[in-house]
């Protein structure tokens, strides 16, 4: 099996590399923008080869764009218009609605699986690639009515020998969903970061006194830019909501504080705390 990787960077190449581990004798071809991001994921051992993206279409039984959402809608359809019968194309974006509905006329559509293995660092290139990065993670599915029964097989027993858990559901829940549970989390981590950097402007001074709680919330803002904007704008309408929920609750807060309520400070914290009962049952799960 010959797997073609676009955009060899954290996602890409950490999803090679536990492919390679399971899939020993398959081969992976690495194709990516910059020269210098070829030759590490050349040294790392994420590919065996870097190619032309046209070169690479031809030889491939999958191909995985993992790129920026914003470029994944640029190759998606001329990828789908090259690609083999047979074979294979998917996405790792954390966008779905836009890149689905980009496709869902073409004639290949149904070789075409769109999905979004839930799993990330603040990390980038391939450099931040790792093999532990996916197994244990969750893997979202979409549409996959509209993919062919052999394409969708082969992406769900890739992912699932390597350890990802399969959920599935529409471009548009993922969306809404995405912009609450992630995309928000990364917004309001730029966000602490600007208000940081904007009003404590002795940097020792953040070096010195900055917790690890201050580092784990803020972690986010070290991020791509060029990966994240583009999601930004991708799923605006949901982001948007989001942000403007959360700024309710914000607004709420600071008013408890102002009143020196402390009742209504401990009661907005305690259901606050309702989130851990949630992620504790996600981690049993």
């Amino acid at each position: 099996m010959k797997i073609t990787i676009v955009g060899v960077g954290l996602l890409g190449g950490s999803f090679a590399l536990a492919v390679r581990e399971k899939y020993p004798k398959a081969r992976f071809v690495g194709v990516d923008a910059s020269p210098v991001h070829g030759k590490l994921a050349l040294a790392k051992g994420l590919v065996d080869e870097m190619k032309p993206l046209d070169e690479a279409i031809a030889v491939s039984d999958l191909v995985v764009l993992a790129t920026p959402v914003n470029i994944i809608l640029e190759l998606l359809p001329q990828v789908l218009d090259q690609l083999p019968k047979g074979a294979t194309v998917t996405d790792l974006g954390s966008t779905k609605e836009l890149i689905c509905q980009l496709v869902d006329n073409h004639p290949k559509r149904s070789q075409f699986v769109a999905i979004h293995p839930m799993a990330g660092t603040e990390n980038s290139g391939p450099g931040a690639a790792f093999r532990e990065l996916l197994p244990g993670k969750n893997l979202i599915i979409c549409d996959r009515e509209k993919s062919d029964s052999d394409s969708l097989k082969l992406v769900e027993a890739l992912f699932s020998d390597i350890g990802m858990k399969l959920f599935y559901m529409s471009p548009q829940e993922h969306d809404l969903h995405l912009a609450y549970v992630s995309h928000l989390s990364h917004i309001s981590a730029f966000a602490l970061g600007l208000t940081v950097l904007e009003k404590e402007k002795d940097e020792q001074a953040i070096f010195d006194m900055a917790s690890t709680g201050f580092s784990s919330t803020v972690r986010l803002a070290k991020s791509s830019p060029q990966m994240w904007a583009p999601i930004f704008d991708q799923n605006r309408t949901n982001v948007s909501q989001a942000l403007a929920d959360y700024i309710e609750f914000l607004q709420q807060f600071k008013a408890v504080i102002d009143d020196q309520n402390l009742q209504d400070s401990f009661e907005f914290m305690a259901k606050a705390n309702q989130i851990r009962r949630v992620l504790e049952g996600i981690d049993r799960k």
